[in-house]
């Protein structure tokens, strides 16, 4: 298997969005628990994980947002409700962009905030013409995310500054690379993923400096076997969707995620020098 094409993925969304939305509601990213005997919601957790990354940056009233894959808009529109920022969403998914400007505007939000169906490997702004540009999630989906990070360097403003949540390859766990390339996505290629060190160098490569790294793998690692129960649960439904086989490989996928630690998940920033 290879690593769908953005047209693929955006048709995947908009042709499953009503499962989506059955199964992870407004958010489509991993939730944040504090340990082992934290029973939030996945719905609050994933919450959770958003203001986890907000809190690692600065951001003031005004600031101007670019979140790149905005899903249907809910981590925009709660910066824009909680920091009074102005923002963009992008998504290769019509029906998520769609979704998106309803809600925003349902939330009497769409006088600052709009998304617009755009591709990330292009992103379609004048350089230097956001604060912070924020991509939760949605680097994995890219064909190329150290190129999408230079996109993002290049329309951020002089001291400007980027905010990541995305998966990670944690070398010190099952020996790193070798235990990872047994899990099926990232074997087959579909999740590709770079240690820590990596990810962080090709950020230098893009003219942005590193400022925070967190490793929040213990955290979000519940996502994936509370994603199976779900899954599981509306299996009649899902279905109908997308037919026997692939439910059983994607509920496949879950659990097997959920059983590999050395496949973790980190929330970084960096800077654009002013």
């Amino acid at each position: 298997m290879t690593k769908p094409t953005p047209t693929e993925i955006g048709q995947g969304y908009d042709d499953f969005a009503d499962l989506l939305d059955q199964l992870w509601g407004d958010n489509l990213h991993h939730g944040y628990w504090d340990d082992a005997s934290d029973g939030a919601s996945l719905d609050e957790a994933t919450n959770r994980l958003t203001g986890e990354l907000a809190g690692m940056l600065a951001i003031e009233p005004g600031d101007r947002l670019l979140d790149i894959g905005c899903g249907v808009g809910e981590p925009v529109i709660r910066l824009g409700r909680t920091h009074e920022i102005t923002g963009v969403g992008v998504s290769i998914s019509k029906r998520q962009v769609e979704r998106a400007g309803d809600r925003a505007a349902a939330a009497g939000l769409a006088d600052r905030l709009s998304f617009q169906y755009a591709d990330a490997m292009a992103l379609p702004f004048p350089d230097e013409s956001f604060d912070i540009v924020w991509a939760l999630e949605s680097l994995h989906h890219m064909p190329d995310r150290w190129h999408v990070i230079r996109q993002a360097a290049r329309v951020l403003r002089p001291g400007g500054r980027l905010a990541i949540g995305d998966f990670l390859l944690r070398s010190d766990h099952g020996s790193g690379a070798d235990a990872a390339a047994r899990v099926d996505l990232v074997r087959e290629g579909v999740l590709k993923i770079v240690d820590l060190d990596e990810y962080l160098s090709r950020i230098r490569e893009a003219g942005l400096v590193p400022e925070t790294a967190e490793d929040v793998s213990d955290h979000t690692r519940p996502s994936w076997s509370k994603s199976a129960e779900i899954f599981a649960a509306v299996r009649d439904r899902a279905e109908q969707y997308i037919g026997a086989r692939q439910f059983e490989r994607t509920l496949s996928n879950f659990r097997q995620l959920s059983d590999a630690p050395m496949v973790g998940y980190v929330l970084l920033t960096a800077r654009k020098p002013a």
